[in-house]
């Protein structure tokens, strides 16, 4: 039987009898937590367990725990970091190895609690246009570099049993607003984006799922990535990407239309999978139903994603920490 096509959440600590039942029905392929869904370390054990026991299988369980900005556990329950644009600039030359080790310890703080996910690396290349919401969470301007700091957070996350979801392909850096609200539009050339903006996606190919981009790439088509037959088939041939693609947030305002219509145009343009945040359990019902089940092709690629999944490597975490901020040459800021 296939998994539906979508990514949920819960609305709160513990799930409803009504979502149990929704999610019994809707079978996503797997769940994404927020802030409101994390109180203590029991209750997050327990609402993961919950989530996995409605589907009846070990679901992947996401987050966004970038650090900085945006990272929904935060201490007591994880470490708090710098921003990684911030992290990055601090490790110097150390970088590279600095990264590895800051997603390998974001790795342990996320099976902690049973989550085995994380949508990150962000690997966009930040420009100086780079719209603030954004900036601070990239790994610098550099596309080569941006790479192997995005292969090294991978590494560190793959290492410790979770799974990375690269984003935002094919390239949010050149935006210059916020698609949280507003739908960017990027001016560039072909050749251009292929140089800059897809280099370090093209170079990460190989991780097991990536997160697209609520952008237009006016080259190429007037919808954005997420809902462009065009812009997926630049992502699978030219950027060489064959894991499994999941839209950003649809319900996020760069998208004009009712969710339904959203889910089922993103999976029409070849996205595997929706990924609907903070919506009410109709319109996860509505986003379910228009998602629909897994293509096989779409089905293949979900079964490649889970046997990604490593057993965490065994490690001395107070060693990682103390090489770490040897790293950073002072306090590690948590």
């Amino acid at each position: 039987m296939t998994y539906g096509a979508t990514i949920l959440d819960a609305e709160g600590l513990r799930l409803t009898a009504d979502e149990k039942r929704f999610f019994r029905e809707a079978d996503p392929f797997a769940f994404i937590l927020f802030a409101r869904n994390l109180d203590t370390a029991e209750q997050i054990r327990a609402l993961c367990a919950e989530m996995r026991e409605a589907v009846g299988r070990e679901a992947p369980i996401t987050i966004d725990q970038e650090g900085g900005r945006v990272q929904r556990l935060r201490a007591p329950l994880a470490h708090d970091w710098l921003a990684p644009l911030d992290f990055v600039a601090r490790a110097g030359d150390h970088a590279a190895e600095a990264m590895r080790l800051r997603y390998r310890l974001i790795a342990h703080d996320l099976r902690l609690y049973g989550i085995d996910s994380n949508c990150a690396p962000l690997v966009d290349v930040a420009t100086d246009a780079t719209h603030p919401f954004l900036r601070n969470r990239c790994y610098g301007s550099d596309p080569s570099t941006v790479a192997t700091l995005g292969r090294a957070a991978a590494d560190g996350m793959l290492a410790g049993g979770v799974l990375p979801v690269v984003k935002h392909i094919p390239g949010h850096g050149r935006a210059t607003s916020d698609s949280h609200f507003d739908l960017p539009r990027v001016a560039a050339s072909r050749r251009s984006l292929a140089a800059q903006d897809y280099a370090p996606f093209a170079a990460l190919n190989d991780l097991p799922m990536a997160m697209t981009a609520h952008v237009v790439y006016e080259a190429i088509d007037s919808a954005p990535a997420t809902l462009s037959a065009p812009m997926i088939a630049t992502i699978r041939h030219e950027i060489g990407f064959s894991g499994l693609l999941m839209t950003d947030d649809i319900s996020m305002k760069a998208l004009k239309g009712d969710l339904a219509s959203l889910s089922a145009q993103s999976i029409a343009a070849g996205c595997d999978v929706v990924l609907l945040c903070n919506a009410s359990l109709d319109e996860r019902r509505a986003v379910a139903d228009a998602a629909g089940r897994m293509t096989p092709a779409a089905q293949s690629r979900a079964e490649a994603t889970l046997a990604a999944r490593q057993t965490p490597d065994e490690v001395d975490i107070p060693a990682l920490e103390a090489h770490l901020e040897a790293l950073l040459n002072g306090p590690m800021h948590v």
